[in-house]
């Protein structure tokens, strides 16, 4: 059968982040690159009280079809827990957020549309907007996100900008107060609309993150939130709030993908919800997050000292953002460093252009704290190792250009 591609498909590709981790499926190796939550934070038993008493309430509810919205009382539950007056009306629900990007994608972009991002932003955002063929454009940011003068030179004719302004994946950054004053400021001033991406808003270790950007102006802003990183990934359950006036087609566009998420799921994450239950069990998670990011963070100022490797301290969230001193590609590293047994994620693919290559994110929440030194030292062994082969080629080259008359 001769099967004719679409010119969308046509340009799909696998991702380069499943393709370069696939060297990290090896047995033995100690992983800091799945941007996976601990399974040891999953509340087993909670669900399996959940699923019983959904089961025995309204069993044949709970099996059949239902609302493309989402289930009622979950959507007004989901409405109460954000810091800004939200209509349940306003509140999808849908097959992890990962849904809530490629829906808006659906609905906001055409082909050559430009869509602004973070330098770097999440791969996985990327990947959701890239059927729809718009042009990536980066914004240039630093350790505060993204910078309001630029995002505002480059807002003229954009769709919209995507934004994570908490624990940002991959650098793990936040936006200070003061940035995201600036950065709703100039959007609301070029008529800019934001998707403000929010799945680790909730993780942080010492003090919670300032009002997101969506409660300061809710008219001109998509918001996306998950269940995966405080209760558990499985489920694909996560949701979006936005405008009255954008909200039907959103809804349409769920409706064409899947008709509705899981209602057994649904009804489930309300039943272990509703008692006030993420109120007790989040604060074990940052926690346990806490504690393995110290870990990270020792080992790397141990094991790391006098390499010039320069990395931040994110305060919540899953990820460490690390640069590596000049002559060192971070692709080429990976297959070096899981010879020691370690794996890691190369930070270029996250970048809409040209990306850092001396980049990599490492994530400190799915192993030990014993993993992660024995990690972080490999790790080291292997830059040192780089490094010096870089410094050799180098004096080889200097030595060349010397003898060459």
């Amino acid at each position: 059968m001769n099967w004719k591609l679409a010119a969308r498909a046509e340009k799909m590709n696998p991702s380069v982040l499943r393709e370069i981790l696939k060297v990290t499926e090896r047995p033995g190796i100690i992983s800091l690159a799945g941007g996976l939550p601990s399974p040891k934070t999953f509340p087993v038993q909670a669900f399996a009280d959940a699923c019983a008493e959904v089961l025995h309430k309204d069993g044949n509810a709970a099996l059949q079809y239902a609302a493309s919205e989402g289930y009622a009382p979950l959507r007004e539950a989901v409405a109460q827990m954000l810091p800004w007056d939200v209509d349940p009306a306003q509140v999808l629900i849908t097959t992890g957020s990962q849904q809530g990007l490629d829906l808006i994608a659906k609905v906001l972009l055409d082909p050559g549309s430009r869509v602004l991002v973070e330098t770097p932003t999440y791969l996985g955002a990327l990947q959701a907007f890239s059927p729809m063929e718009p042009v990536p454009v980066g914004v240039a940011s630093d350790a505060e996100g993204v910078l309001a003068d630029d995002l505002e030179a480059k807002a003229r004719d954009a769709r919209f900008v995507y934004l994570l302004p908490n624990f940002q994946n991959p650098t793990g950054r936040t936006m200070t107060e003061a940035r995201r004053a600036a950065v709703s400021a100039a959007a609301q001033r070029a008529g800019l609309p934001i998707v403000e991406d929010n799945p680790y808003g909730e993780l942080w270790f010492d003090e919670a993150p300032a009002l997101p950007l969506t409660a300061r102006n809710p008219e001109g802003c998509i918001y996306l939130g998950s269940f995966s990183k405080v209760l558990a990934p499985g489920l694909r359950l996560g949701f979006l709030v936005a405008p009255k006036s954008i909200f039907p087609k959103l809804l349409q566009a769920k409706q064409a993908a899947d008709l509705h998420s899981p209602i057994f799921n649904q009804r489930m994450v309300y039943e272990v919800m509703k008692d006030g239950f993420l109120d007790r069990h989040v604060p074990t998670i940052r926690a346990l997050y806490k504690r393995q990011r110290d870990a990270m963070l020792a080992a790397l100022r141990r094991e790391m000292k006098g390499l010039d490797v320069q990395f931040n301290s994110p305060a919540g969230g899953m990820f460490l953002w690390l640069r590596m001193p000049e002559g060192i590609d971070t692709v080429s590293l990976l297959p070096k460093a899981v010879e020691r047994g370690v794996a890691f994620v190369p930070g270029a693919p996250f970048y809409a252009g040209a990306g850092d290559s001396r980049t990599m994110r490492l994530s400190f929440v799915t192993a030990s704290e014993q993993e992660i030194a024995t990690a972080i030292a490999a790790l080291a062994e292997t830059v040192r190792e780089a490094l010096a082969h870089h410094m050799a080629a180098k004096t080889q080259q200097s030595l060349a250009s010397m003898a060459t008359p």
